[in-house]
């Protein structure tokens, strides 16, 4: 029986942001090829049966990415992005998270089920210069391709652009087990989408760039590699692709319409493979594809594009047949039940540039915005109020869980989104239902995830608890606290300091 292939990319094209008044078209940069950078794998400093410790450092470094002066650029045990981190289901995790920037940042586990507000690392998290914290936790969760980042509000755009982002790939005994690529570097392969400008002398200079709805930039830029290449010596591949930017939109496709199959979402796979030709990818989001080169011989080209730009060549080399199969089923998806009396939360992304609000309220740091017991189920109404003529598709995040997507205004999801997430992109106009269960307690955020967004103040806080114990009173970072370290840190007066979101609290006459 031949599987149904999808040509189109779901969203609503009039809210593509190729129509944004400050889209950003991307070109092909003037520099050479380049291998497509593989980013290592960072080494455990120790392992047990039952324990495994690792470092992770926020680093300042050099990368050379364009000919002529390196960029400087930040990343985690690396110059740039990061080491792919490798994280098993069920054993104890035990982190040392190191700071050697010369500012406070955090470390977001965006993906990861664990407690909030300190381990999940969100703005109530910061490790400040020369600190080291230690975190732990045991994940129970399906494997998945999740990421980490910075995330000390209102600074993530910023950070995340100086390069504070890698993989952190969740594995268990059921993936290992199924006939996906599974050689890292070799078949199995990261691909961390983001866009750059590069100026005088090859350097980021994020306040130039600023856009409140969004910074963009005009070179494409794969694992910190500009115009890469990949040599393709297996007729399969795994590609782990994340949507790391900023604000840009990825609406994938090969040459030659080359049809894939997409085996996972953001925080599981997917119950079954879905075939498609075009791919989009909204901010945060990830997807898991297997290509199968069974068509093509030593010497031939594939190229990958965003829209109508080359972003990646892979370059076919002989490589042996292989006749596996994908199963047609991948994960069993145990729905949570929702109780009927549960009232459904209702929770509205409203405005762009300045304006952008979560429920017709910015973002504050100490107040909490909603409350969920600990597994209980309850159905959320994500609407986007942003005008269907005019509007923007808002990438929508919850930290510490995973989510389930019910229907788009009353109608079923789309084809890719039946496994777990944990970002969904909401055309204007639209009301997307999620399913929700906590299953710790603590504080986390949720918000869109186009980062100057997050950071203007479209993003909230929930509380979870367990039902039958006392709320837990957490302590919180508070905004002025968070800006005079900031402000010491740079060496600069308080009333001096700028930072990506100030503006759109203060131009809407806001404290933040």
């Amino acid at each position: 029986m031949s599987k149904e292939i999808y040509h189109n990319y779901f969203f609503d094209e009039p809210a593509f942001n190729t129509h944004d008044g400050g889209y950003v078209p991307l070109e092909v940069a003037d520099a050479p090829e380049k291998p497509l950078a593989i980013p290592a794998l960072l080494k455990p400093d120790k392992e047990t049966d039952t324990d495994i410790w690792y470092t992770v450092t926020a680093q300042a470094g050099e990368t050379q990415i364009l000919p002529g002066q390196k960029t400087k650029t930040w990343g985690y045990n690396a110059t740039i992005l990061g080491q792919t981190i490798v994280y098993p289901v069920g054993k104890h995790i035990h982190v040392a998270l190191e700071n050697h920037l010369s500012e406070l940042t955090t470390f977001h586990w965006h993906g990861l089920i664990v407690s909030g507000p300190y381990v999940d690392g969100g703005c109530h998290a910061p490790v400040y210069p020369g600190e080291t914290k230690h975190i732990d936790f045991t994940l129970d969760q399906p494997a998945a391709t999740t990421w980490l980042h910075a995330h000390p509000c209102p600074s993530t755009a910023e950070q995340v652009w100086h390069g504070l982002a890698t993989l952190v790939l969740v594995k268990d005994d059921h993936i290992n087990s199924l006939p996906l690529p599974h050689n890292y570097g070799v078949d199995d392969i990261p691909l961390v989408l983001q866009d750059r400008r590069f100026h005088e002398n090859n350097q980021l200079d994020y306040h130039a760039d600023y856009d409140p709805d969004g910074v963009q930039g005009p070179t494409a830029m794969i694992n910190g590699t500009v115009n890469p290449v990949f040599d393709v010596t297996t007729q399969k591949i795994r590609l782990r692709i994340l949507d790391g930017a900023n604000r840009r939109e990825w609406r994938l496709h090969f040459s030659d319409d080359l049809k894939f199959a997409q085996v996972g979402g953001d925080s599981s796979l997917l119950p079954e493979p879905v075939y498609l030709d075009h791919l989009m990818l909204t901010c945060a989001e990830r997807a898991e594809i297997v290509v199968d080169f069974a068509g093509y011989h030593d010497g031939q080209t594939v190229t990958l594009f965003t829209d109508d730009t080359p972003i990646v060549k892979f370059r076919i080399h002989q490589f042996a047949p292989d006749n596996t199969a994908l199963p047609d089923h991948l994960l069993t998806i145990d729905k949570p039940k929702v109780d009927p009396k549960t009232p459904i939360r209702k929770i509205v992304m409203s405005g762009m540039d300045e304006s952008v609000m979560m429920d017709n309220k910015k973002f504050s740091m100490q107040r909490i915005d909603a409350t969920q017991p600990v597994g209980q189920a309850q159905y959320w109404d994500i609407t986007n109020a942003n005008s269907p003529e005019s509007g923007m598709v808002h990438p929508f995040h919850v930290h510490g869980t995973e989510f389930l997507v019910i229907s788009r205004n009353g109608q079923a999801p789309y084809p890719n989104e039946h496994g777990f997430k944990d970002t969904v992109g909401v055309n204007p106009g639209e009301t997307v239902r999620i399913l929700v269960r906590f299953d710790l307690p603590g504080v986390y955020m949720y918000h869109c995830h186009i980062i100057e967004h997050e950071d203007g103040g479209m993003m909230a806080q929930i509380q979870t608890y367990y039902p039958d114990k006392p709320m837990p009173k957490y302590k919180l970072m508070d905004m002025d606290t968070l800006m005079n370290a900031f402000a010491k840190e740079r060496g600069i007066d308080p009333k001096d300091l700028w930072m990506a979101g100030m503006d759109s609290y203060r131009k809407m006459g806001m404290k933040m």
